[in-house]
């Protein structure tokens, strides 16, 4: 891509009601735009990294049997009403049809997936089975001050699973705890991640949630120093020690949940009615599982756990573009290199924004190239060129090497 092309322009600051670094970090370098309170818009780069977040999650899901599909975001009432949660989720938001039909946008799912899968489980046979969506959710959130780690609408990705017995549940469940490590792994975020005891609401005594260290988090959880585990303080009450190795624990730390799982048992498949037969020909209840991950709001946390004082700091399996391509004199002799180069760059299959903007000095691109925290950054100069070579500086590091084109080849394919 041509940043001469791209609309969207870098600013010295962001707006001064965003107090999240990350909201601020991304208003600045023009990854989103804010439509109002708690509402974003996703614009040209912010899409590539949304786009990336997407894939890697969605590919870890199917490796663990989910099979994804999409819901409806218009919920009748009827469906809420089965579960009590007309009444009792303030979150909704509820409108009205022409028909006088009336219906809440959909907060989270367990109201269309569960009648869903009544059309499809009837036997033992059936089980066990997990599906998932990602797909835009609508929650009318009181306090949405941090960016886009707190919003009115979101892409979430909701997978949801269904068993013939708890062992079976049990067993599934560990298996999501591995693959959402994974996901924070491939993500970049893993080392600033806990896994974290935390209440289970009206679902069971306990949940587990993932939870990423940063000053803009609005939890507080304490960490095992032995097992790299937490504990949500709003369950510390109950308990002063380590929930998986019993070691007390007395490191507090801000962070933002970017991750959740639950076992719902039968509290939403009993209102529908879900049964199969088991293998003795008797009715039982389905038991199920959620596991819920905020595609923007990881997007936040990934910000706030790598940014540094220059800007952003994207790891390469969520980053826009591997390369940023920089000339920095404006002449005949540089332009051709770098055209040259970003053609050469384009044919190896890599991403790369070039900048080509004439009005821009060298100064100036390098600050914009430092926000939008590209991987790697090229700059042809007429230095460089002297010695047939590129100048390429990876962002978290701070020396700079210079690389002779003809062994560029090893930058491209590492």
């Amino acid at each position: 891509m041509f940043q001469s092309k791209l609309f969207t322009k870098t600013i010295k600051e962001a707006p001064k009601e965003e107090i999240s670094r990350s909201a601020q970090l991304l208003i600045k370098a023009g990854f989103i735009d804010k439509l109002s309170a708690g509402v974003y818009s996703f614009l040209p780069l912010g899409l590539r990294v949304l786009d990336k977040i997407e894939k890697i999650i969605s590919d870890e899901m199917e490796s663990i049997g989910g099979q994804r599909i999409l819901m409806p975001g218009l919920i009748p009432k009827t469906n809420w009403e089965r579960t009590g949660r007309w009444g009792d989720f303030d979150a909704l938001f509820k409108l009205k049809g022409q028909s006088e039909a009336e219906y809440a946008l959909g907060a989270t799912h367990e109201e269309v997936v569960v009648p869903l899968m009544k059309n499809y489980i009837k036997s033992y046979k059936d089980l066990p089975l997990s599906v998932f969506q990602i797909q835009d959710k609508f929650r009318n959130e009181i306090r949405v001050k941090s960016g886009i780690l707190r919003t009115r609408e979101f892409l979430m990705k909701d997978l949801y699973s269904f068993h013939a017995s708890e062992k079976d549940l049990d067993d599934y469940y560990e298996k999501v705890k591995k693959s959402y490590e994974k996901i924070f792994k491939k993500t970049g975020i893993a080392k600033q991640t806990y896994l974290t005891l935390a209440s289970g609401g009206t679902f069971s005594e306990f949940s587990h949630e993932f939870q990423t260290i940063t000053s803009s988090g609005e939890d507080t959880i304490f960490i095992c120093s032995k097992c790299r585990t937490a504990i949500n303080k709003e369950i510390m009450g109950k308990t002063q020690k380590c929930w998986k190795c019993s070691k007390n624990i007395t490191q507090e730390e801000k962070a933002i949940e970017v991750g959740n799982i639950f076992k719902l048992k039968d509290k939403y498949s009993k209102p529908f009615d879900l049964n199969f037969t088991d293998k003795d020909g008797i009715k039982r209840i389905v038991l199920m599982g959620c596991y819920g991950i905020g595609l923007p709001r990881l997007m936040g946390a990934i910000v706030e756990a790598l940014q540094d004082e220059k800007g952003i700091v994207w790891p390469e399996s969520v980053a826009p573009f591997r390369f940023h391509l920089i000339p920095i004199e404006n002449n005949q002799k540089i332009k051709k290199a770098a055209d040259g180069l970003y053609k050469t760059l384009q044919k190896q299959g890599q991403e790369v924004i070039y900048d080509d903007r004439q009005d821009k000095s060298a100064g100036e691109k390098f600050v914009d190239c430092d926000l939008i925290g590209i991987p790697y950054r090229i700059i042809i100069s007429e230095k460089t060129l002297k010695s047939d070579c590129v100048e390429i500086k990876e962002r978290n590091k701070n020396k700079a090497k210079l690389i002779n084109v003809k062994n560029l080849s090893q930058i491209f394919n590492g």
